[in-house]
């Protein structure tokens, strides 16, 4: 099944760029479709997929700061190829 998920990783400290900058190159070195914006970064894939690397690179980035936040939406359903059609 593939899911689109729409994340924002939130370091609750004063030195937050270097883990979200760590957090976001491993999430495009998964070999996953990772789109970014300035509020949030969006992967899409198969499920499984999908929840092994965020799994794996949520873990680290937990254990690499004091506390931390991530804000997460799933969808089922692909949704890379999204255009506006107003």
């Amino acid at each position: 099944m593939k899911i689109s998920v729409e994340l924002t990783l939130s370091p609750l400290q004063d030195n937050y760029e270097p883990e979200i900058i760590r957090f976001i190159k491993a999430l495009r070195d998964s070999g996953l479709t990772v789109l970014e914006n300035p509020m949030s970064t969006q992967v899409y894939g198969e499920y499984d997929r999908v929840m092994e690397v965020l799994g794996r690179e949520m873990r680290t980035s937990l254990s690499a700061v004091g506390q931390a936040v991530f804000f997460i939406k799933v969808v089922k359903t692909d949704r890379s190829r999204y255009e506006p059609h107003f």
